[in-house]
């Protein structure tokens, strides 16, 4: 049988980790995972409302880890990822309000490589050293409860999505948009990684740019 390849996609992943959550007991586990992605869910039907558009134009994929999730963006999209995960550390404030155990979420963001695939029931799927970097990002020592870790690849890639759309330019700037300088680190594997925290002011969650939007909910 011939396996048919994929093309390659270069899109940017967010990643989303309850922190301390292999600690919790099942019954924990179950509460805080199923309100996470509740929270998560209507916030992107929120978000695709207010932006007059459809799911599949903005995120291409989500793939749980049983303690979070990828969110695989549109590659028309590429550069957004950092600005969704500034939205989903704004609801992690909240949740943090309404489970006295919750101790958080990190979120990275990166730029790379993955691939779309079938699993064995039939649902799409991804895999790629994407994924794989995404998740190296979450062993930065030096992170924030109110900040994003982004890499190298994730910040040129916001770069360049702000020259394109310069009133989220404008519309950081009024929230307070704010970042480290660049970390060098290694991860597990000895492979250096460079990334930044980045993190608002005045938190908030901004809508995904279509021709007919309002940037804030």
């Amino acid at each position: 049988m011939q396996i048919q390849t994929k093309p390659v996609l270069n899109t940017d992943i967010v990643l989303i980790d309850i922190i301390g959550f292999s600690k919790l007991e099942a019954s924990k586990q179950l509460e805080i995972i199923n309100f996470v992605t509740a929270t998560y869910k209507n916030m992107i039907k929120n978000m695709l409302r207010n932006s007059n558009t459809t799911i599949d134009k903005i995120i291409v994929g989500l793939v749980s880890t049983g303690d979070g999730f990828f969110c695989i963006l549109n590659p028309r999209l590429q550069g957004y990822g950092a600005i969704l995960g500034l939205s989903f550390k704004h609801l992690s404030e909240e949740i943090l309000q309404k489970f006295s155990y919750f101790q958080g979420l990190k979120i990275a963001v990166h730029n790379g490589e993955i691939y779309k695939f079938k699993d064995i029931l039939g649902h799409d799927n991804f895999i790629g050293d994407g994924l794989n970097d995404c998740v190296r990002y979450l062993e930065f020592k030096d992170y924030s409860i109110s900040t994003v870790v982004i890499s190298d690849t994730a910040y040129r890639s916001l770069k360049k999505f702000l020259l394109i759309y310069k009133d989220y330019n404008t519309l950081l700037g009024e929230q307070g948009f704010k970042h480290s300088q660049e970390y060098t680190f290694h991860d597990k594997h000895g492979v250096e990684k460079k990334g930044t925290l980045i993190w608002l002011r005045n938190s908030g969650i901004i809508n995904p740019p279509n021709i007919n939007f309002n940037s804030m909910l």
